[in-house]
């Protein structure tokens, strides 16, 4: 993490969190940023300027950013909405053969049916799909591209990521009337999707099968002229760091608090792959970073929120169908939910300033005692962040319910918790945060800033609050005399002499109005 009051470069950032738009639509690896490095070389040999390709450059780059929206619904009729999805972008719905060719005998692969009931699934329940999947697509590009602070005139491009040249897309904007950004990373994305799976000449092939259907002509004539200047080297590119470059001067930088909010619109995109999780990242990041700061562990509670934030982000890269089902998964199924943390770390680990939010997110479902996964470590390689995170992702499963189970009441969740810390899965110290930072009255001992008792802990509060001796006795019911004393031994173990020292203290350890 970057230290308190530093900047960053919001396309650091942006770039390595792109990877989960892959996964989500079923790209290779750094797809995305490919597309941007293409896009912003096709942006400046068409000649726009800086404003423009920057726009180029974050609107190829997240042009995917929406691809969570409709996970579920398409995922309850085709079963694998990444496959079926995938499958989409390589088939040229404007020609006939190629639906036949490409997109029919992939869905009926996919599904096991036959292509016959494809085909007439397309035609009759799956028509809605093909009008509100794009719909809902294009919306929360917008709004999610709006949460993450980037230009209005982004969030339009975004908004018509699915448009189409011919009026056929969504929304029905036709010909120049899409925006030119978008219609630049439009071209930029069918090359490189079919340089990546077939090389150049396929993919100037289908740019010129889809000009003046999908793709606007005089971009994709402009493209074919120089196809081997803006494609040739995809294979050898450091997609990362050529993105990085290929952003026009000045830069933006953002403060590490805006950090929170970008984490936190990833989190929630990652939450839409299934209506049961639909704000689960949120209130884990939340929860685990109260339950630190309760720990004690100031330094690193920014670290955990975000951690909690994008813990899920690999689950874009396992179907909806997964978590969406009410009974027992299958071996396969089991190991692809299991991966889901794996790719969270993939993501994160990408982007350098977020070396210690990777290894926590990494870590949300290992256990102490090993039982857990991906990698199955003991508590002995898990700082107590990773601890915290995973008990309160533990917390907030139980409380929501999934479709295999219902959900359970907060006291019943909160004696889940304590059993799984007497057998020694989760840590007793962090459970007891956790429970604590979500109201509960916690019957374990938990470790408290400066070996503060609970009496003390009540009297800090209460001297924060501005209180005299007198009041404080009279609210906690004892002799002024005895809360000078509390008062007094307060003092000597935080390490101040005065009410406004001890009231920050308890706000820099979180102890101002929280439940014991």
């Amino acid at each position: 993490m970057c230290q308190r009051g530093d900047v960053f470069r919001l396309l650091g950032v942006l770039g390595g969190l792109a990877m989960t738009t892959d996964l989500g639509v079923g790209a290779p690896p750094e797809e995305s940023l490919k597309r941007c490095v293409v896009a912003t070389r096709l942006a400046r040999s068409l000649g726009c300027g800086p404003r423009e390709v920057s726009d180029v450059l974050y609107t190829s780059l997240l042009q995917h950013l929406g691809c969570t929206a409709y996970s579920h619904e398409t995922g309850r009729l085709w079963g694998d909405d990444i496959a079926f999805v995938r499958l989409a972008f390589m088939t040229d719905f404007a020609d006939r053969s190629d639906l036949w060719r490409t997109w029919v005998p992939g869905v009926a692969a996919t599904t096991g049916w036959s292509r016959p009931r494809v085909l007439a699934t397309a035609l009759t329940v799956g028509r809605r799909g093909m009008k509100d999947g794009p719909a809902a697509t294009c919306e929360i590009a917008r709004d999610a591209s709006r949460g993450l602070g980037l230009p209005a005139s982004v969030q339009a491009d975004l908004f018509h990521a699915m448009a189409a040249w011919n009026g056929t897309g969504h929304p029905a904007a036709r010909g120049e009337a899409i925006p030119l950004p978008t219609r630049i990373t439009h071209v930029a994305s069918t090359a490189t999707l079919f340089a990546l799976h077939a090389g150049t000449t396929e993919s100037v092939a289908q740019l010129r099968r889809r000009a003046g259907s999908e793709l606007d002509p005089e971009i994709v004539a402009a493209f074919a002229s120089r196809a081997d200047e803006l494609i040739g080297d995809l294979d050898e590119l450091d997609a990362y760091l050529a993105v990085l470059d290929a952003e026009p001067d000045p830069v933006q930088l953002v403060a590490e608090a805006r950090l929170e909010g970008v984490a936190r619109t990833f989190g929630h995109l990652a939450d839409l792959k299934s209506p049961w999780l639909h704000g689960h990242s949120a209130a884990v990041g939340d929860l685990a970073a109260d339950a630190v700061r309760h720990l004690g562990l100031d330094a690193h509670v920014t670290a955990t929120r975000v951690a909690g934030y994008l813990h899920d982000l690999g689950r874009v890269a396992v179907p909806s169908r997964v978590w969406d089902k009410p009974g027992q998964l299958t071996v396969g199924e089991r190991e692809q939910a299991r991966m889901h943390a794996y790719h969270s770390e993939r993501i994160l680990a990408r982007v350098p300033a977020l070396a210690e939010v990777a290894a926590l997110a990494g870590q949300h479902h290992e256990r102490c005692d090993g039982s857990g996964y991906h990698r199955g470590v003991t508590a002995s390689q898990l700082p107590m962040p990773s601890r915290a995170l995973a008990a309160a992702d533990r917390y907030r499963g139980l409380v929501e319910g999934r479709p295999h189970r219902p959900a359970l009441s907060p006291a019943d969740a909160a004696a889940r918790l304590k059993d799984d810390a007497r057998r020694g899965s989760l840590d007793a110290d962090a459970v007891d945060a956790v429970l604590a930072a979500a109201g509960h009255r916690t019957g374990v001992r938990r470790t408290r800033p400066a070996d503060l008792t609970e009496r003390q802990v009540a009297v800090l509060r209460l001297m924060a609050r501005g209180l005299s001796n007198r009041q404080i006795g009279r609210e906690l019911v004892i002799s002024a005399r005895t809360a000078e004393h509390h008062v007094q031994d307060v003092y000597a173990k935080i390490g101040v002499s005065t009410r406004a020292g001890a009231a920050l203290f308890a706000m820099e350890h979180g102890l101002v109005d929280k439940d014991g």
